[in-house]
């Protein structure tokens, strides 16, 4: 990806607050999802406020790969027609995830059990990615994945098992949304009952589409078990909620920038995503949900925020599936607050698109050096007494760690960020919608 990035970009110092609306732009795991799970069925399916992102475009090219039809009446809006669940074709070409960590690793799942070959490349960050932790139980349901580093990375070739895949009981040693849908999804297909017991409960994306497709699933505490399927029953229309890890930009920025008032519209908080929520929160926070409802299975709010005076607090492993990608934005929050903030338990931080500890860490402390990076987490030094300066941040082609520069740039001294345009990722407007807010 690195051609699409020309020219750096200046963030200036926001000389007043930050008044108005926003239409946050959809969920990307919801409209990755929706995509996948109308591909596996026979009826179309409507999908509207799709996030026309990078990473969601990703699934679609390799959906029609696989040989659903894939119309698109807008940007955000499409129609998805699959060949049923059993229909998915062999692919002709590599299946390019791009840069989406998402799409290759329920993709893994979902062609684990199918009788051709598939191989999937990505950008050179998503080579760096380790993708055993989805190969090793998918494994041991007997699928036969192979990849480079021990199978581990890409490239990633899934060749046909030969058998039936077989349900299991699975104990993650981690809590992780992707590992889980990735089993789940191979459990549509494998004899007998697959189980997935999580530490904690990570985001149920996943699960809330799958009912809404027919499957019917079982819980037990926090393990979710799945029997193999007949057929998915396809709904006629997929609204996708607002994207809450794009609003948390804005959740912070109007929090630590004097005189902000911000409506945020369309915002989902299912509520294992709401984790941002939850810690501003206790920090001090003026957040209200307004306008309360339903978006097909997800629930949606508009959300109100106002500048406030927020104070340190401490974090960890317990709550860290529900906002693991909201952590820089956090930061920039604990940086503006008095006291200090102490997060752990993120350990999972150091293999995303960076390392983005590390990352955090030496870029963030450029512009204010208050952050020191532990092993698996940050311990944020805040307040009055902090010294903010301008200065020109990497943001490692990471959109969430150029999002957040460029709100610690509004509301601190300014910023220049080298390569930006990573925020197509997951937010193609950001810049727009900020230009817009001045």
């Amino acid at each position: 990806m690195g051609g699409l990035y020309m020219a750096n970009r200046v963030v200036e110092k926001i000389k007043k607050g930050l008044r108005g609306e926003l239409v946050i732009p959809g969920d990307k795991s919801v409209s990755h999802r929706s995509v996948m799970f109308s591909a596996l069925g026979d009826t179309p399916v409507r999908i509207t406020n799709f996030l026309p992102s990078a990473d969601c475009l990703s699934t679609v090219g390799v959906m029609r790969s696989l040989g659903a039809k894939v119309e698109m009446l807008s940007p955000t809006e499409l129609v998805v027609t699959g060949n049923g669940l059993h229909g998915l074709k062999e692919p002709e070409t590599l299946l390019d995830a791009g840069n989406s960590g998402t799409t290759l690793r329920l993709m893994m799942g979902m062609l684990a059990p199918q009788d051709f070959v598939s191989v999937f490349t990505g950008d050179s960050s998503l080579h760096k990615r380790p993708m055993g932790r989805v190969i090793k139980p998918l494994s041991q349901m007997g699928a036969h994945i192979v990849g480079r580093a021990g199978n581990t990375k890409l490239p990633i070739t899934v060749v046909p098992a030969g058998k039936k895949l077989q349900g299991f009981t699975y104990d993650m040693p981690v809590a992780s949304a992707q590992v889980k849908s990735a089993i789940l999804l191979a459990g549509l297909f494998a004899e007998g009952t697959t189980t997935v017991v999580e530490p904690y409960q990570s985001r149920n994306h996943t699960e809330l589409m799958l009912e809404s497709f027919g499957v019917k699933l079982d819980y037990e505490g926090t393990a979710i078990s799945i029997q193999a399927q007949d057929k998915l029953t396809a709904p006629e229309e997929i609204l996708v909620p607002g994207d809450i890890s794009s609003a948390a930009f804005w959740l912070v920025a109007a929090s630590v920038i004097p005189d902000s008032e911000l409506l945020l519209k369309n915002v989902g908080i299912n509520p294992t995503r709401t984790g941002i929520l939850d810690v501003l929160n206790d920090m001090g926070a003026d957040i209200t949900l307004t306008n309360e409802r339903s978006s097909g299975s997800e629930p949606v709010a508009d959300i109100l925020v106002r500048s406030a005076s927020l104070h340190g607090t401490s974090f960890g492993a317990d709550i860290m599936p529900r906002l693991v990608d909201e952590i820089p934005a956090i930061t920039v929050a604990a940086m503006f607050a008095e006291g200090e903030t102490v997060i752990t338990g993120a350990g999972e931080l150091r293999v995303k698109e960076t390392d983005r500890i590390q990352a955090i860490s030496d870029q963030f402390n450029k512009l204010c050096s208050c952050i020191t990076a532990t092993k698996d987490g940050l311990i944020i030094r805040g307040g009055s007494q902090n010294v903010w300066q301008q200065g020109t941040c990497f943001s490692y082609d990471d959109h969430r760690i150029a999002m957040t520069l460029a709100i610690a740039g509004m509301a601190g001294n300014g910023v220049e960020i080298e390569q930006p345009d990573c925020v197509a990722i997951s937010y193609p407007s950001f810049y727009e919608e900020m230009a817009g807010l001045y």
